[in-house]
């Protein structure tokens, strides 16, 4: 058995066949895990979807911020964007299933027998690792829960981005999907900052560090992350491993080899968006 890792498929069903036949995943034998945004902007997530749950207990995503948008709108609480092209998706006869398929879904994961982890964003520098399990595990418990609509509701919004700041369960339920699934950036004293996505060679707020830079945990632990598309799967941390290379944006799908860390990559069959 094999573990293969892949950055943002974001509906791009065809790339993500392709990038599998590539590096030849046997479904029933190798483990599948996404960085997460498994779905919108592309063409083709009812495909993805229905392709992921397919596979059973060998696909192994984490959720994303587009992901959780995606539930929110399924439950009314959120208008769809025409660019994220969900229609097929929310009229699907079986889009319940999928939806709760999705809503079933951690934000963290830990790879098997290594000091190593999945998440969309990454590791919020004002946590250590312990914290983060358990934010994500309460993450997790609201979105999969029967008051699934509540939390979804109050998800929105940049605020609290100061750790100590979040005194309620609301705040903290906030904060915790925000760090795991919408940070990039942080201020020095490591609160979440949400305003710039750019390279950091790119970046023009000397204020603002990338999150890796300023997170203890990385010196004895490994994190594999999505989100952010600009770093181009190369992150200047070593114990970092970028796997979205924007795909939906006429990039490049990335799939990581676990047991050796070879990347395989395929282009994407669109032309770039901005």
């Amino acid at each position: 058995m094999a573990i293969y890792l892949v950055g943002d498929v974001q509906g791009c069903y065809v790339e993500l066949q392709q990038v599998l036949s590539q590096a030849g995943f046997e479904a029933g034998n190798d483990e599948l895990w996404l960085t997460g945004d498994l779905v919108a902007r592309g063409p083709d997530s009812l495909k993805t979807l229905r392709f992921l749950q397919s596979l059973g207990n060998s696909a192994k995503p984490v959720l994303g911020n587009h992901d959780l948008h995606l539930l929110a709108i399924w439950h009314g609480l959120q208008t769809p964007h025409p660019k994220d092209y969900l229609n097929a998706l929310l009229e699907a006869p079986d889009a319940a299933e999928l939806i709760d398929w999705l809503a079933a879904q951690p934000l963290l994961r830990k790879l098997p027998n290594a000091n190593a982890y999945m998440t969309h964003a990454g590791l919020a520098p004002q946590w250590d690792i312990d914290t983060a399990l358990i934010q994500a595990e309460f993450v997790h418990a609201c979105i999969r829960g029967n008051n699934r609509q509540y939390w979804l509701q109050n998800m929105y919004g940049n605020e609290p981005c100061n750790w100590e700041m979040a005194t309620t369960e609301l705040e903290k339920f906030r904060y915790s999907v925000n760090a795991l699934t919408r940070m990039r950036y942080c201020t020095e004293t490591g609160d979440l900052e949400f305003s710039h996505k750019e390279h950091p060679q790119h970046n023009p707020d000397n204020s603002l560090k990338p999150w890796f830079d300023l997170d203890e945990s990385l010196t004895d632990s490994e994190w594999v992350i999505g989100h952010w598309a600009t770093l181009e799967g190369e992150c200047p941390h070593p114990n970092i491993y970028a796997l979205d290379t924007g795909c939906v944006w006429g990039g490049d799908m990335t799939l990581l080899r676990w047991e050796d860390k070879k990347r395989f990559r395929v282009a994407s069959t669109r032309t770039a968006r901005h």
